[in-house]
């Protein structure tokens, strides 16, 4: 067995960069190897995979999971940004296994690309809603000040069954999960216990009170608050981002490039190239293991490097990393991808003449830290031309 290579470049640092500069570490990471050792946020080494087959693996691989209680026992939960451990607090995102295999039967059924279809024309509608409210100001706008935000968060509260003068509040929410306050992060989980309380009240008919039907007996009301909580905040904290790189592409970069393509495939293709998450959430070895020659100790940190593996020169055609692989594949891909459709299919069709305000070249993104992903910092639109 070897040691792996260690990272020349910090992956984790907050950059700005131009719309279309790839990100400074993807290539060093997958020159350096399929496995390479980086300096975690949270302290001590992480192990970072930069090759798609060896992904797979750590997708599917029994000994790496997703709970949290088996992080390094120097880490601090909130500075690495873990959720509660699956003892405290049942997830799809910590749980493994048979636990993960049950609580994932419940959300499953409710989120296919059949059931989503059923919200197309509803989630059509809020997009023209929304832009055509905007257009009608006859002022230049920024969709990344509220469309980006709103958009999604609107879908998903409607989906879901919280009211949709709740809005606002689910917005409010998912930016107070930002701050550098405790105080302020509580209120925001407050508020996401109030949003899940509001869509399964009486006479409401969204899929929370479904979920609620189909959760497993053991599941209190607590817990699936939070449940309904990872479906909203993560229903905002992706899509928004991938909103901002998409409509970047329709309005000025690819216009060329998405003739003879469908909506959908001009969709897969900005995830592939601009991924929602640029890692995947942390994994952490449950024993000492062997992956790719390299010996991992228990409770060493885990990611797979999506965004470096879609944007591989050398990758193979095939299904890309973009939602994930394995039994924690994204539980809303399809209605992810349906709402980003539904955006490209209002624009062309309703505002064809909409227009950067500043030239492409101009636009620019920045990698918010850590796991987090990569948000446009602006993108000022004349929707009228």
């Amino acid at each position: 067995m070897t040691d792996a290579p260690r990272a020349t470049v910090d992956p984790f640092a907050v950059t700005i960069r131009g719309v279309g500069e790839p990100h400074p570490a993807r290539a060093a990471l997958r020159a350096a190897g399929p496995i390479v050792r980086a300096e975690a946020p949270a302290g001590g080494p992480a192990w970072i995979v930069t090759d798609d087959a060896l992904a797979r693996e750590v997708f599917v691989h029994p000994r790496i999971v997703k709970d949290p209680a088996c992080a390094p026992e120097s880490w601090d939960p909130r500075t690495a940004g873990l959720e509660p451990t699956a003892a405290v607090q049942p997830s799809l995102t910590t749980f493994d296994g048979p636990a993960h295999e049950r609580l994932r039967r419940a959300h499953a059924p409710l989120f296919t690309a059949r059931r989503m279809r059923d919200y197309s024309e509803r989630i059509t509608a809020f997009a023209r809603e929304l832009l055509t409210e905007l257009a009608d100001t006859g002022e230049t706008v920024d969709l990344m000040a509220d469309f980006t935000t709103r958009f999604p968060l609107t879908v998903v509260c409607n989906v879901l069954g919280v009211p949709l003068d709740r809005t606002d509040q689910a917005i409010a929410a998912c930016r107070g999960m930002f701050s550098d306050d405790p105080g302020e992060v509580g209120a925001a989980m407050a508020a996401f216990g109030e949003l899940a309380a509001a869509a399964l009240s009486d006479g409401r008919d969204g899929l929370a009170v479904e979920l609620r039907d189909r959760v497993p007996d053991d599941i209190t009301e607590t817990q699936l608050h939070y449940l309904l909580f990872t479906l909203i905040y993560a229903g905002q904290l992706t899509t928004d981002p991938s909103l901002g790189f998409l409509l970047a592409r329709v309005f000025e970069a690819d216009r060329t490039a998405a003739e003879g393509t469908t909506t959908e495939e001009f969709v897969r293709e900005t995830l592939r190239l601009h991924s929602p998450a640029p890692f995947s959430l942390w994994r952490f070895t449950s024993a000492d293991i062997e992956l790719a020659g390299v010996r991992l100790p228990a409770r060493s940190p885990v990611l797979v490097d999506i965004q470096g593996i879609n944007t591989d020169p050398g990758r193979s055609i095939g299904p890309d990393l973009t939602f994930g692989a394995g039994p924690h594949y994204c539980t809303g891909a399809q209605l992810a991808q349906l709402e980003l459709s539904a955006v490209v299919k209002v624009l062309r069709a309703d505002f064809p003449d909409a227009c950067l305000a500043v030239p492409f070249a101009e636009l620019r993104q920045t990698d918010l830290g850590g796991i987090q992903g990569s948000r446009l910092t602006a993108l000022p639109v004349n929707l009228r031309g």
